[in-house]
């Protein structure tokens, strides 16, 4: 053994009994040490992240109209369940119908003109091979043919693009859902100029919701894909609804200086009591152990001093004393070793209180796992020093502390 550390025993073994020689020389003011103990228990631990969030459909789309015009018709209210491809609602097609004609009569105008420049242009051709007609002629007739095949292409577009429009008064479901909006009323009139009016809002399927929780930067750490989630929302205080984690999003949100991260969970909702925009107080299990053994977080904590330890020493008989004197001794010299890393508890057994070396699980800040340690299930732990001071009288019922009368 090292100098430093039969130095160090030697310290430590005179302290206690220094103590005890000083707590015995009292005499008549003691202290009853009593001790508050914990047992070794077996069962399940997990830890917990606890965060808010609301819950949404899976896939939402809002459906708009890329046209101008009056509602004509419409074929779906809230609630209405619908297809892909199911019709919506149909704007008044009219003004469409008569645009989509003002096409149609411009394109046959410029087929009809490019089908006579073409005429023109093959006419000029066979006498200009026969020298039989100027240069500038035949340049002319192509230049002609030119601007007339250009027109013919822009009558075309500008036809597609009226028949396209008049497709666009239809409007239809692009996906299997639940109409959860409806922003328009038969008869209104919706301008599509700057930007597109969203006319309903479509949720999917409604027995697969998913929660947007609003997670912590301090526990964002321990969220992984895959964790299970429980959560309650307020409509149904009583019924605890699960799920799992299916994304933690990377991109922060900042609100009033603190940061938070989305993350999505998915949850199932067969019976569709989960409803779109409902609060959800979520617990995501970030760890979890089944049917390990347990010890109250206090016990862990618990570190009683020298003088705690001589306290309740003195109150002990003989033999107890003498086997704690070493206990306290040993235990001493162990925490006063600078590579000991061990964590301790104390066990009771009858009277006596002996630290075992442990080593520690998960830890959920009430009960921790003990993953090793010569510990079983029922043993007595302690947690707590009380201590309680008792003033005697001497024989003739005065106290020591007291001035006594001269003696004559």
């Amino acid at each position: 053994m090292k100098r430093k550390t039969i130095i160090r025993l030697s310290i430590a073994a005179v302290v206690i009994i220094v103590a005890i020689i000083l707590i015995s020389a009292l005499g008549k003011t003691s202290k009853t040490v009593n001790l508050k103990t914990v047992q070794v228990s077996q069962g399940d631990i997990e830890v917990t992240v606890t965060a808010t969030g609301t819950v949404e459909a899976i896939q939402t789309v809002e459906v708009g109209t890329q046209v101008s015009g009056v509602i004509d018709k419409l074929n779906v209210d809230y609630n209405s369940v619908v297809k892909k491809g199911d019709l919506l609602a149909v704007l008044d097609t009219k003004p469409l119908q008569i645009s989509l004609s003002q096409s149609s009569a411009q394109l046959e105008s410029a087929k009809a003109e490019y089908i006579y420049q073409k005429a023109c242009y093959d006419r000029e051709k066979a006498l200009f091979d026969k020298n039989l007609s100027t240069r500038s002629s035949i340049e002319l007739a192509e230049y002609n043919l030119a601007r007339s095949k250009a027109s013919l292409n822009s009558a075309n577009a500008d036809y597609q693009k009226a028949a396209t429009n008049l497709n666009y008064a239809y409007i239809y479901s692009p996906i299997d859902g639940v109409v959860l909006d409806r922003q328009i009323e038969k008869g209104q009139t919706v301008a599509a100029s700057f930007n597109t009016p969203t006319l309903f809002t479509i949720a999917n399927d409604l027995t697969r919701m998913k929660v947007e929780a609003n997670i912590d930067e301090a526990d964002i750490g321990s969220i992984k894909t895959g964790q299970p989630v429980e959560f309650t929302v307020d409509a149904f205080p009583d019924e605890i609804f699960t799920g799992k984690v299916a994304e933690v999003r990377l991109n922060p949100v900042t609100t009033s200086n603190v940061v938070t991260y989305i993350v999505i969970i998915n949850a199932p909702n067969p019976e569709k009591k989960l409803m779109p925009g409902m609060t959800a107080s979520i617990e995501i299990v970030t760890n979890e152990a089944k049917n390990v053994q347990l010890v109250a977080a206090e016990a862990l904590q618990f570190s009683p001093t020298q003088t705690e330890l001589a306290t309740y020493i003195e109150q002990l008989t003989e033999k107890e004393k003498a086997e704690m004197e070493q206990i306290v001794t040993d235990y001493f010299s162990r925490i006063l070793d600078k590579n000991n890393k061990q964590s301790y508890v104390w066990v009771k057994s009858g009277n006596i209180i002996k630290p075992v070396a442990v080593q520690s699980g998960i830890d959920n800040g009430i009960f921790v796992q003990i993953v090793k340690g010569n510990i079983s299930v029922g043993n007595e732990l302690v947690t707590n020093f009380t201590e309680q001071e008792i003033t005697t009288t001497d024989s003739n019922g005065s106290s020591p502390f007291m001035p006594t009368p001269p003696k004559h």
